[in-house]
This record gives C-alpha cells, structure tokens and sequence, in this order.
C-alpha cells in the first residue's frame, strides 16, 4: 500500500507479515542467485520492516539459509503491545497517532471501496488510536482475532531465539516508539544474534557529528556488520568445500 498502488487482495500488511517476507525472499534468490547467477543475498528491514524481517527468520529457522547469507533489523518494534502503547500516549499519541491515522485511514477507505463490506466503516472512521485502527482493520483482514492478539503473534521477540542466520538487531534506547524497558536482552536470544542498543538514535535516526551533521554512521556499521558475516560465510563455504 505505500507504494502508491494497492494491492488485488482484500488484505494490506501488518507488523508480522512473515509469508510476504518469504515470497519475496524467495524470488529474488531463484532470480539473483539460481537463474541470474548473482552473488550472495543480504536482507535489511527498517521499523516494521524489521520486525517483519525478523518474524521470517525466526519462522524459517535453517532454512532462512537457503534464501539468505545474513539480515539486519534497525528500530523494529520487537515488541508490538509495547510499541503501540508508546505511540499511544502523550506527545507521540498528539503527533505521531495522528499522522499515522491521516495516511492509514484512506488507504483502508480505497480497500473498503475495492471489497465492499470488508470492514466497519463507521468504526474504522472512529478510531483514535492504532490499537482501534489495528482491531477493526489489520487484525481480522490479516487472520487474527483481535488487536491483541496481532501484537502478541505478530512480535519477534519472543521468538529471536529461534533465528539460525546471522541477525543483526539494531535499537536505540531513546527511540520514542520502543521503550528501552522492552528491548530484548543477550539472553533472550540465540547465538546468531547480535543486539546493538546504543543509548542515542532515535527513531532510525542516529546523527553524528556538529549541526547540521550526519546519519551516515548507522548505515555504514550496518553495511560494514553484514560485510563482516558475508565473509565469514564465505570462508566457512570454502573451508567446507
């Protein structure tokens, strides 16, 4: 739906949206990598791309190897019912709730108008919050029952144990979106992953140096983390073959 052109199916995305994760994983490895003969896949997601990318891996397990040599999260909502709680209240429920809305809410409109009585209209247009937003639209087009249930099934975090393929999880502990106190920590996730918690950032944000300064650093330790695991993949590669 961001894209400017909706989508044919009575659906959008959400938070947790692993299938569509894997689709398109999977199609740029059969095209890059077995039909293209292209070099290694890297895969990076950003906010609720992030956690979508997450909740892929953990769901893949093994496999994920199959599609991809390493990923790497920035500012995921690790947690959905933490986050949504943070976007809901005070400054951010004033501002950020509101934009939100503004641009959510015609987009769920253009989906009601492709399939007639999908959602309630009139509840959709009463929504003052994400989690109202959520309950009455992304939770039942996207097969869960409620708001609550969507944040609980459609969170990584408690399943980060579970990912087999180099992770890198990148959240800053200001982020006004995510609160500090719902970040995972080392222990609760499996070997594969790396936790990278600085105490600035923001919301992908992370500016370096005297105004007007920079945003360069987050990226190039991103790109320089997922160069480091791709050669170390590549050296476990030939040292096996």
């Amino acid at each position: 739906g961001c894209s400017g052109e909706l989508n044919l199916a009575p659906r959008a995305y959400h938070s947790g949206d692993h299938e569509e994760i894997d689709w398109i994983l999977r199609r740029m490895h059969a095209q890059h990598v077995v039909q293209g003969g292209g070099g290694p896949v890297l895969a990076a997601g950003v906010s609720l791309g992030g956690n979508a990318l997450l909740r892929w891996a953990c769901e893949a397990g093994e496999s994920a190897r199959g599609s991809v040599d390493a990923v790497a999260s920035v500012c995921a909502p690790l947690d959905l019912a933490a986050g949504g709680e943070a976007i809901g209240r005070g400054f951010n429920r004033l501002v950020y709730t509101r934009m939100f809305l503004a641009t959510m809410k015609p987009k769920a409109l253009a989906k009601l108008a492709q399939f007639p009585g999908l959602f309630d209209r009139d509840r959709l247009m009463a929504a003052r919050d994400l989690y109202d937003f959520d309950d009455v639209f992304t939770a039942p087009l996207h097969g869960f029952r409620n708001t609550d249930d969507y944040w609980a099934r459609g969170s990584s975090k408690p399943l980060l144990g579970a990912i087999r393929v180099p992770a890198l999880v990148v959240n800053a502990r200001n982020d006004p979106f995510i609160p500090a106190r719902s970040l995972p920590g080392p222990s609760e996730v499996g070997s594969h992953v790396t936790l990278w918690q600085p105490a600035g950032g923001g919301h992908v944000g992370f500016p370096l140096g005297l105004p007007p300064g920079h945003v360069g650093g987050m990226p190039e330790r991103v790109g320089g983390w997922l160069a480091h695991h791709l050669s170390s993949t590549r050296a476990q590669n030939t040292a096996h073959g």
